[in-house]
């Protein structure tokens, strides 16, 4: 009786994860690394830090503790690294948007918010942060 009573039970289980249709939402904040974006040429020279935050909207699967069963924020981590310290833009607006279609080639991933921080830009004013936040989806 209670081998069939687990096996009802797991049946359930699994069939009450493959129908969740909420998005749960892996975060990553503050990665920083070194990037060359900028539309000054000191800017494109000399590089500065810029901290990026992630909010991937995916389904999780909480119940087989299988990192193939989810999106590995390791691997995340490593491909926004890549376009802080790649190719530069002028713009942190457009290196929001290549962080953001990055984070969608993940399997699983619906959608995706970025915000990029610039806090060294050269703004002549005093101000403690400068961002631009980007909401993308899977069409």
């Amino acid at each position: 009786m209670a081998v069939g009573y687990s096996l009802r039970r797991k049946m359930h289980h699994t069939t009450r994860v493959k129908e969740r249709t909420a998005i749960d939402r892996i975060t990553i904040s503050g990665l920083t690394a070194t990037g060359y974006h900028g539309v000054f040429p000191e800017e494109r020279r000399d590089g500065q830090d810029f901290v990026v935050d992630v909010h991937l909207g995916l389904v999780l699967d909480t119940e087989s503790d299988d990192l193939s069963a989810t999106v590995n924020y390791a691997d995340v981590a490593a491909e926004v690294v890549t376009v802080i310290t790649g190719k530069a833009f002028h713009l942190i607006e457009t290196v929001a948007g290549r962080i953001a279609d990055r984070c969608l080639s993940f399997d699983g991933v619906a959608e995706v918010s970025v915000t990029v921080h610039k806090p060294q830009a050269p703004v002549q004013y005093e101000f403690t942060d400068l961002s631009v936040t980007i909401h993308r989806s899977r069409s």
